[in-house]
């Protein structure tokens, strides 16, 4: 066994271990459950039915020997769990598509969250009492632990979990108790986060199609069963299974008849690594396509008509006086000019209360995750250009439906010698976008006007680029072809080896709202369909795209990701 550090999308120094590594051998990587540490996995990792694996295992931030706190962003411990296996990708040259991961308690919420949200090709997963949804006991604890949060940001409240409610056996019952490591301490913000998010991640467990075996305790008193129960049924996997361990405490991988949980891991592993990996194509995902014609054809309750209704139509009387909401009434909410607003973030409007009404409007958290999206579009075309730098190659970024070309301008102030050609189909954004270029005397840079999703598109641009930016439009436009003939034309004439570096929304709370109340730049209800980041992937690699890196908002809407073009 060898431990030591790897370093985490923040350069946080995660600790980390290693049983018995073979670069021939398929890969396990085994994680604790909250409050314990990577030292307590060892019995599992050196088990001789698992002998033929490598295994890994870290610490979580704030857990064990790792030195890095407790972070209160649940998408963080997402983030590492993604970075870590970067990591092995890199450092021990392990594909993903050779990785098995077995997850405890909340890690198995981790794990599930990483599956959802980042789409790896895993081998399979084995979830070990996931804790879904933890039981507080105290009514509205979880209500008054986020109050006292808002007062106290460092609030921690203390486990009431016992070793005895964890576990049958008294051997394992003292190794707990005596083990120095352990934390007691919960850190509340993490926990209201970590909440949250486990909720988003079971009613959306329909995004995830990775093989899964879940092991229910049914003497669970940290976890409800139920939820379990229902984000199993929920999975889109056509390889699952699910097994409820009678008498069975929380704490499954540390019961008196834990081998029997050995092995039927160990069966779920061989058949997971032995089944065939689906090849890329244009199919949809059905939950989000079902969702998709609900929305659109208005499916919803005689409550929710009547509140969205008034929404609207207060919006219509009273919207006027928010700079943002005009803009939007005017133009479309989704269109170049209404996000060029949301981007500055300066709230303004009519008779005072109107400002209030701005600042509300821009503080929605879509809006909070738009702008996020553009940090990140501009993190990962700075690091394409670093590349293009690297390899003396010239600087031409496409993007094809730029709207106002916003963030752009960004780049162009920065990397004046970048050739940059912004496509949109609204004129509205062109003029915009050509004003400001004749204003600021930019050269190099131009608009066109053509519909991104016509393949010709592409040879009337006249242009070869080499980091090509899709952000924003596949939501709007609910079938699969569209989307490829888009990608496929970017695909034929671009340089070889370039980037493609494109947006996604795999999840969104306010979908209905935005399709009720919300008009597009297409005069017309603003419905989207929202893909999974397993289908978004999919496509771009049935155009031979292959997905290198993602980023992601805290709350989980909208990715950024960058590809390459094989050709």
């Amino acid at each position: 066994m060898k431990s030591q550090t790897f370093n985490s999308f923040d350069q946080a120094k995660i600790y980390y271990k290693e049983w018995d590594f073979k670069p021939s051998q398929k890969t396990l990587i085994v994680l604790h459950r909250g409050h314990e540490h990577s030292d307590r996995m060892t019995e599992f990792a050196t088990d001789e039915r698992f002998s033929n694996y490598n295994i890994f295992s870290f610490d979580l931030r704030g857990h064990g020997y790792t030195k890095e706190p407790v972070s209160p962003v649940f998408m963080d411990y997402i983030r590492d769990m993604d970075a870590f296996v970067n990591f092995l990708n890199t450092e021990y040259e392990i594909k993903t598509e050779d990785i098995f991961i077995v997850a405890n308690s909340i890690t198995g919420v981790i794990v599930s969250a990483w599956v959802h949200d980042f789409a790896p090709p895993i081998a399979g997963m084995a979830l070990v009492a996931p804790a879904f949804d933890i039981k507080l006991y105290v009514p509205f604890a979880k209500e008054f632990i986020a109050l006292g949060t808002k007062l106290n940001k460092n609030l921690s409240v203390k486990s009431y979990v016992k070793a005895k409610v964890l576990t049958h056996d008294k051997t394992q019952q003292d190794l707990y108790n005596s083990d120095p490591l352990i934390t007691k301490a919960i850190h509340g913000e993490m926990l209201v986060n970590y909440l949250d998010g486990s909720k988003r991640i079971v009613e959306d467990a329909e995004a995830i199609n990775v093989p899964t075996i879940l092991f229910s305790a049914e003497k669970d008193y940290v976890a409800r069963n139920s939820t379990q129960k229902k984000f199993f049924i929920k999975l889109e996997s056509t390889h699952k299974e699910f097994v409820e361990l009678k008498d069975f405490y929380h704490g499954i991988l540390f019961e008196k008849d834990r081998t029997i949980v050995y092995d039927h891991i160990k069966r779920f592993i061989e058949e997971s690594f032995a089944l065939t990996a689906p090849q890329a194509s244009l199919s949809s995902d059905k939950f989000s396509k079902d969702e998709f014609h609900t929305i659109s054809l208005k499916m919803i309750s005689l409550p929710e008509r009547l509140n969205f209704a008034f929404q609207k139509w207060s919006m219509s009387k009273i919207g006027f006086v928010s700079n943002g909401m005009r803009i939007g009434q005017v133009y479309g909410f989704d269109s170049g000019l209404s996000l060029d607003y949301v981007y500055k973030n300066q709230p303004a409007g009519k008779f005072g209360f109107g400002k209030l009404m701005d600042k509300s409007y821009l503080n929605a958290i879509g809006w909070r995750g738009i702008r996020i999206r553009k940090q990140h579009l501009l993190h990962q075309i700075e690091t394409q250009i670093k590349r293009l730098q690297e390899e003396n190659r010239p600087i031409k970024i496409l993007d094809i439906a730029g709207g106002t070309g916003n963030y752009l301008f960004d780049i162009k102030k920065k990397y004046p010698e970048a050739e940059i050609v912004v496509n949109d189909f609204k004129k509205s954004n062109i003029e915009a976008g050509e004003k400001e270029l004749a204003e600021k005397g930019i050269d190099k840079m131009r608009f066109t006007n053509y519909n991104c999703f016509d393949p010709e598109t592409y040879k009337k641009i006249d242009f070869t680029p080499n980091i090509t930016i899709i952000s924003g439009i596949f939501e709007l436009f609910e079938n699969n072809k569209l989307v490829s003939n888009a990608i496929s034309g970017v695909a034929s004439v671009s340089e070889p080896n370039s980037a493609v570096i494109y947006t996604g929304q795999p999840w969104h709370p306010q979908l209905k709202m935005i399709a009720y109340v919300l008009n597009s730049h297409q005069e017309k209800d603003w419905v989207m369909r929202r893909r999974s980041q397993r289908e978004l992937d999919n496509v771009f690699k049935f155009n031979n795209v292959t997905k290198q890196n993602m980023l992601i908002d805290d709350f989980g809407i909208f990715t950024v990701s960058t590809g390459i073009i094989n050709k």
